[in-house]
């Protein structure tokens, strides 16, 4: 997918989760794009690793600073310790009117990841996105305990319930996106 498509895409997923309420931080867009492409296929093209808060893709982080830079996004400062939100420049309408067929091909996918992930804080992001990391790529058939486990220990700050809980929670989303 070209640069610019992938600009629109993520303009707007900065529109669905601030719709739903999202801080709309690196790391809300981080575990956001993760479930764009690993559990609704939108090629991004994005390379991720688990890192310290779970799927983390550096092409992402160049790309958001591309599109900063670019003035299609900008950073809106927070009081200590937060970090910046990512909010829309004026520019960013320009870029989605350029892409309608792209956007209108997307749309369902950004709309489920708006209305699943806008409201959720980081800590819950990062089991969530952790979860979908060991449930489609790690351990994809192993029981929900086994990979509630396996949750565990790459990240054992999580609690066991936690775990369970983020991994029945993606394996129901996993369902939803059936019907999309």
């Amino acid at each position: 997918m070209d640069r610019l498509k992938k600009a629109a895409i993520l303009i707007t997923l900065v529109e669905k989760l601030r719709e739903n309420g999202s801080w709309c931080g690196e790391t809300h867009l981080q575990k956001s794009v993760y479930f764009l492409e690993d559990l609704l296929g939108v090629p991004l093209q994005m390379d991720f690793i688990i890192y310290k808060h779970g799927p983390f893709s550096f092409d992402l982080r160049d790309e958001l600073t591309a599109l900063r830079a670019d003035e299609l996004l900008k950073l809106e400062p927070q009081s200590p310790p937060y970090g910046p939100k990512i909010v829309l420049s004026k520019r960013s309408a320009s870029v989605k009117e350029s892409f309608p067929k792209t956007l209108k091909e997307y749309e369902k996918q950004l709309e489920f990841v708006g209305k699943k992930l806008g409201d959720k804080g980081v800590t819950e992001l990062e089991q969530l996105a952790t979860a979908l990391y060991i449930s489609k790529r790690k351990s994809p058939n192993n029981s929900v305990d086994e990979r509630a486990k396996e949750l565990v220990r790459i990240k054992p700050h999580i609690l066991p319930d936690n775990a369970r809980d983020a991994i029945e929670k993606v394996d129901q989303m996993i369902e939803e996106t059936k019907n999309l």
